[in-house]
């Protein structure tokens, strides 16, 4: 998961998520997918931003790969926040639905 700072253009987004790319795909790592999950209202404020713009990046890559991933993307300018995580087998990361139209419906008496 990658949190890019709201105000970041989006050439430049392409910038850091091929960065990524060329990193795992370095270290005979195997790029899966990109899923953009579009620019999001933040749970709490990160360095008084309210918004930031999500993807989730699927990729196999070793330890040492990630270790350097990580390494550039904490000291990469426009990226608030990054998760790896190892996925479970046979899962996909779905997109939240928004809070409009995950909002249970009144029940009428």
């Amino acid at each position: 998961m990658l949190l890019i700072e709201p105000e970041v253009a989006e050439e430049r987004h392409g910038e850091i998520i091929d960065r990524v790319k060329t990193t795992a795909e370095k270290a005979d790592g195997a790029w899966g997918s990109v899923e953009p999950w579009g620019k999001r209202k933040l749970a709490y404020e990160i360095k008084h931003q309210t918004e930031a713009w999500y993807y989730v990046l699927t990729f196999d890559a070793p330890p040492e790969a990630l270790q350097e991933i990580t390494r550039v993307l904490a000291i990469t300018d426009g990226v608030m926040r990054f998760m790896a995580v190892n996925r479970i087998a046979g899962s996909s990361p779905a997109k939240p639905e928004d809070h409009a139209e995950a909002a249970p419906a009144e029940a009428t008496a």
